[in-house]
């Protein structure tokens, strides 16, 4: 009985193993298939400058424990139609816009490009 045990684990631990290396490689493809895709739509995208206000700001951090921890800046604008737009920033143009601010984005698909406050 020990041989067919033994024998069965031989056979099915190395199909898991491979189903999960599969998984993981596809998720790492899908992933880097995904990115490249929305940087080409953006760069495909026109570079549009619209009135808009800052409506509020959040971060996301990411990693910690034994990794380093990122942390992902998001700004959500709203546009005089009514229409909200969330980018994610870098962490100083984070700390510069204050949630109220009125004035110019420019921005090109999902990618933030500037803002440029009205008086």
């Amino acid at each position: 009985m020990m041989e067919t045990q033994g024998d069965w684990m031989f056979t099915v631990v190395p199909i898991f193993m491979g189903a999960i290396f599969i998984l993981v490689i596809g998720i790492i493809l899908f992933t880097i298939i995904k990115s490249i895709g929305t940087w080409n739509k953006n760069n495909q995208s026109p570079r549009l400058n619209s009135n808009a206000q800052v409506v509020t700001k959040r971060t996301s951090v990411r990693g910690g424990g034994e990794t380093n921890a990122r942390s992902l800046y998001y700004v959500t604008f709203e546009f005089d139609s009514g229409d909200r737009l969330e980018l994610q920033v870098d962490g100083q143009e984070y700390g510069q816009l204050v949630e109220g601010d009125y004035g110019e984005l420019t921005f090109q698909g999902t990618r933030y490009l500037g803002f440029t406050r009205h008086r």
